[in-house]
């Protein structure tokens, strides 16, 4: 087995009780690497931190360079603004406590520039009575809905929220945000059309509004199946995330990118109920269970294996070779889907060389830390 072939495993292996999650540092900083060459200015990045939840990535995000992020709860905004971040992003619209919540943020942390979105008028003007009771000012995003059908108003209609917007205290529309999540074409060329034409309407608001109101609005686009294509629009900033710690979802579709897997779930065999059957210790509490059962892993030194049975504490796994596993064996997965996979470990491992070197804190696991 050559170094490259081999770069998961874990000498101390005994060190870690399973289930667990493994974070590879070099890796992750690869994967940074590759996201800054992919792009031609480095303020255009607005990386999502909502996959790795991490003040150790966000600090090795601003050692690179990067400066502005997105996040999606309050508290992965106060780990952005406790880290120093000086550009931060809310990509939710506050409703109810979490208003007050991020006014009492962007009091704590001046040094930090915070936004959020907005998509319709009645929360436009809760916002902006709550930012006016803080005395703050505060810039927000109008939120599209660009075919995802999630969240977001027409574009048609934005003209008149944007409106209506430039007459409430506190609030100041500072640009438009376009997620395009439901696009995720495995072929390149297809996914490229169907995102082109999805962002026409939001360039066509985009010049009403300088028309109408001559005020250049930035817009934040895409997530990480069609940020390499946002990155060929000059001033638009892009907003991957999953490309961090990568997973085999994204892995399957999008051949065109190049990142690594730095984050494994690892799982020990803990019983052999009969012929090619094997059970083991990661069940739904510790890898996210929404995709069809024999997606949600796939394992690097075992890939004969085939989950057919999950549930909280198990997965049973078939395989139809050679029976090569014992009780105890340490199988290295590789997710389906990271980003709530890893919401689910408080304490993942750091492995170096091969090494557990220590552990960090998925701090913004958390729905509240301190704010």
């Amino acid at each position: 087995m050559n170094a490259e072939s081999n770069w998961y495993t874990i000498n101390n292996i005994d060190a870690i009780d399973t289930p667990s999650l493994a974070i590879y540092p070099d890796r992750v900083k690869q994967n940074i690497h590759t996201l800054v060459q992919n792009i031609d200015r480095i303020d255009r990045l607005r990386p999502h931190i909502k996959t790795h939840k991490s003040a150790e990535v966000i600090g090795f995000m601003l050692d690179a360079g990067i400066t502005k992020f997105k996040c999606a709860t309050i508290a992965e905004a106060e780990v952005l603004g406790e880290a120093g971040a000086p550009d931060v992003l809310l990509a939710y619209q506050p409703v109810g406590p979490k208003a007050e919540r991020l006014a009492k943020l962007i009091q704590r942390f001046p040094g930090t520039l915070f936004s959020c979105l907005i998509d319709n008028r009645q929360s436009a003007k809760a916002l902006s009575k709550v930012c006016a009771s803080y005395n703050i000012s505060l810039e927000v995003f109008i939120d599209l809905n660009v075919g995802m059908n999630r969240t977001g108003i027409d574009p048609t209609h934005a003209i008149l929220l944007i409106e209506d917007c430039e007459n409430l205290p506190g609030i100041k529309v500072k640009g438009l945000h376009g997620y395009d999540g439901h696009i995720r074409d495995k072929d390149l060329a297809l996914r490229k059309k169907n995102c082109d034409a999805s962002f026409e309407a939001v360039i066509h608001l985009q010049r009403q509004v300088k028309d109408k109101f001559n005020k250049d609005l930035v817009i934040v686009a895409g997530g990480t199946p069609t940020y390499p294509i946002h990155s060929a629009r000059k001033d638009v900033e892009c907003s991957p995330g999953t490309l961090i710690y990568w997973d085999q979802g994204y892995a399957d579709i999008l051949a065109e990118q190049h990142y690594l897997f730095a984050a494994l779930v690892l799982t020990r065999v803990i019983s052999k109920p009969g012929p090619g059957i094997i059970c083991v210790d990661l069940g739904h509490k510790a890898i996210a269970s929404e995709n069809p059962i024999t997606s949600r892993v796939t394992f690097l030194n075992a890939p004969d294996l085939m989950p057919t049975g999950h549930s909280e504490e198990h997965m049973v796994l078939n395989f139809n070779g050679p029976d090569h596993y014992a009780v105890g064996d340490v199988l290295f997965g590789v997710p389906f889907h990271i980003c709530p996979t890893v919401a689910l470990h408080d304490r993942p491992a750091v492995v170096e060389h091969n090494e557990v070197v220590g552990y960090w804190h998925t701090i913004s696991r958390n729905r509240l830390i301190t704010v």
